[in-house]
């Protein structure tokens, strides 16, 4: 994204850009056909369940004046908007947890005024939603969208940690809360009472835990060894939603012999009861608003059109992170000029406002990359089996994959498709065709394993289309006509999916590895590079790393207290912001240039496994393979340099890998110095050092740090064009 602070000229580039590219993100959606609707459930769910969570505890703090149906609703309306006219369709908006600390505290004024009180709260929040709606407007018209830029991987991994504690912490309060007497309760009911409060926590505690573990083993149901191929995606794909549905019925099994009230379930208004839709007509009373108040009503705005500017780009950005791969333009400037529009329509209707939320967001943009790596890795396989029936030698199966791939891509007017996955594919085959010298002769399953090798050297691609957004949101709004349904799930099951989406949003954060390195035992360090692995655990001392991770881990912390402070939490976005400057100007000074390049990468890097029956001087003093006992050091094989550099990827944080170098096997009979050098995230070609073999086995020489990551952008390197 160009940083400019011209008045207009961001909103402008934004609609160039994506204008270029409206109509493919409507035939991109279609082309997908049903499997779209994976996406869709799995991000419909992971919007719509905080949502209703939200409005219960709205309902709480503001004596009914807004409930489930109104943040549904907003959640629906500004998804529809979005969806549809919005710059980024990756983007997911809804009502998020500081908008509702927003309200509380504006209802917490209002209600104490005479000449406001409860009846005024919504038109007073109105006028609020002006002012920030005008705030909005100013930012995105000059052009503030641009420091975005400025926000590292330190800032959004930070941050993403926080909102995933602020989802673990509801987690656990709402269980604990099962245990207790709910607000406005009539304490003397008999599910009430101590024995049946008790029974209902540890009810609660079964059925969250249960939803928890059942949902996180579905998602990995690709990776099972049981049942066909068809099954394993089906349950990965909606294995989530129906383990809502399947915990939801196992509520029901003790129904008979319980009293009424146990477990406890949603509490909302049905959209059609006396009241509900009053507030639908808060435009006629604004007018009635004291003009001090209409005035005053700029404070609050100024706190939440900050929040908005920030959670609503960062949101974006984590959608759009480069490891991903995205082939369309962002759209911050123009985004956030139609966040202030959707603000104002929501406060003129009395409803809360959306904006982009986290980590819906990412989540959305995985989900996709997992539908794009499936539909081309049906279509590759599919046509390298035709080719192989054919007796078809490796260039014309090649040629023949390389023309199904470039089906698949839909480039725009100014892009070429990308082929950079298949150009590894063909060099690693045929560097193995060669050697066994079938280079002419028909493939077959030992030169080129289909299943294997595909689904391995596919680059990470997205389904980049406004489908599954817009068919989401309105899943969504038909969420506000199936209230009486959706009150029949129990609350401890929204408990167990707000500790899953928490829970989900870890891996790949590399904020949270290095949390789990500094808690690894010092014998057990070297498992980590026995799994797949970032690569700065390689690059940088293991001091560095300790302390940088205390840096970032105590300024969590401090962040997270914040929130806990009534009027001051809604502010914390604002040490988010601090660590721009602190980024740019005061880490410097504590950690030297390389190293922190390593750990603030732009994009998430993984190297894959080493074996641990090696000896190795490639990982700085201080490493975490620094000092390890020397027993385990001597346990030492003679293996080919290739296996040790084989496989450099990056996964999209889940299901997804992409090769950076060439696929080499272990039988593969080649000298080192024939290997040609690949560009990857840890090894630049000037700084290769292919090593000596020695009688102890391979010993690979300390190379400088590669400076910054380039992963992920179109021109690797100037061999691989």
């Amino acid at each position: 994204m160009e940083e400019t602070f011209v008045p207009f000229r961001g909103i402008k580039n934004d609609l160039k850009g994506r204008l270029l590219c409206y109509k493919q993100d409507w035939t991109g959606g279609f082309r997908a056909g049903i499997r779209i609707l994976a996406p869709t459930t799995y991000i419909f769910f992971a919007s719509a369940i905080p949502v209703i969570s939200f409005g219960e505890q709205l309902e709480r703090n503001t004596d009914g004046s807004l409930t489930a149906v109104q943040t549904l609703a907003s959640t629906a309306l500004c998804g529809i908007i979005h969806s549809v006219v919005g710059g980024q369709p990756l983007l997911i908006l809804g009502v998020a947890e500081p908008t509702v600390l927003m309200y509380t505290f504006m209802f917490n004024f209002a209600k104490d005024r005479k000449d406001l009180g409860q009846k005024l709260f919504l038109a007073w929040t109105g006028w609020v939603c002006a002012w920030t709606a005008l705030l909005l407007f100013l930012l995105a018209i000059l052009g503030a969208c641009s420091i975005i830029n400025r926000f590292t991987r330190v800032a959004g991994e930070l941050f993403g940690l926080l909102i995933a504690m602020l989802f673990m912490q509801q987690a656990i309060r709402g269980v604990v809360e099962e245990f207790g007497i709910p607000q406005r309760e009539n304490p003397e009911h008999t599910a009430l009472q101590p024995p049946w409060r008790f029974g209902n926590g540890m009810f609660a505690l079964v059925l969250s835990f249960g939803l928890l573990l059942a949902a996180l083993r579905s998602r990995k149901a690709r990776s099972w060894c049981y049942g066909t191929g068809w099954l394993r995606g089906f349950i990965a794909d909606y294995g989530v939603p129906l383990m809502v549905l399947v915990w939801t019925a196992v509520s029901y099994i003790p129904v008979n012999h319980v009293p009424k009230g146990i477990p406890r379930r949603l509490y909302s208004p049905n959209p059609w009861s006396p009241g509900a839709y009053s507030n639908w007509t808060v435009i006629k009373e604004m007018v009635n608003v004291p003009p001090l108040y209409i005035v005053g009503a700029f404070i609050p705005a100024t706190m939440i059109a900050v929040l908005y500017y920030f959670d609503h780009s960062v949101a974006s950005q984590l959608a759009q992170q480069e490891e991903f791969n995205l082939k369309k333009p962002p759209s911050y400037h123009y985004d956030l000029l139609l966040l202030g529009f959707l603000v104002i329509i929501c406060g003129l209707i009395g409803i809360p406002p959306s904006n982009g939320v986290i980590p819906q967001s990412p989540m959305h943009t995985k989900s996709l990359a997992t539908l794009k790596h499936q539909l081309l890795r049906n279509k590759l396989v599919s046509t390298a089996r035709k080719s192989i029936s054919k007796n078809s030698n490796l260039s014309q199966l090649y040629r023949s994959m390389q023309e199904a791939y470039n089906e698949m891509q839909t480039p725009l007017t100014y892009q070429l498709p990308s082929t950079r996955g298949l150009k590894e594919l063909k060099e690693s085959t045929i560097q193995l065709a060669s050697s066994t010298g079938y280079i002419d002769a028909p493939v077959d399953e030992t030169i080129f394993d289909v299943d294997k090798e595909i689904d391995e050297l596919l680059p990470v691609e997205v389904k980049e289309q406004r489908l599954s957004n817009l068919l989401q949101a309105l899943m969504v709004g038909g969420c506000v006509a199936a209230m009486p349904l959706l009150k029949k799930i129990p609350t401890s099951v929204l408990w167990g999916y707000f500790a899953f989406m928490a829970i989900e949003s870890l891996p790949g954060n590399q904020f949270w590895e290095r949390i789990l390195l500094l808690f690894t035992a010092p014998s057990r360090r070297y498992k980590v590079l026995e799994e797949y692995h970032a690569t700065f655990v390689e690059t940088v001392p293991f001091k560095t790393i300790a302390i940088f991770t205390l840096f970032q881990t105590v300024y969590l912390l401090v962040c997270f207290g914040i929130t806990w402070i009534p009027i001051a939490g809604v502010l914390f976005p604002l040490l988010i912001m601090l660590l721009v400057p602190v980024r740019q100007y005061l880490l410097p000074k504590f950690f030297k240039g390389p190293h922190l390049q390593d750990l603030d990468a732009a994009e998430y890097e993984e190297t894959s496994p080493i074996s641990y029956n090696t000896t190795f001087e490639i990982f700085p003093e201080n490493s975490i393979y620094a000092g390890q006992d020397q027993e385990h050091q001597a346990r030492t094989n003679h293996i080919d340099g290739a296996e040790i550099l084989d496989e450099i990827m990056t996964r999209s944080r889940g299901e997804i890998r992409r090769t950076q170098s060439p696929k080499i096997s272990s039988t593969t009979q080649s000298s080192l110095g024939d290997i040609k050098p690949f560009c990857s995230p840890q090894v630049s070609q000037k700084a290769y050092n292919p090593g000596r073999l020695t009688g102890k086995g391979l010993e690979l020489k300390q190379t400088p740090s590669p400076g910054p990551s380039t992963l992920g952008q179109s021109n690797r390197c100037s061999s691989s064009s």
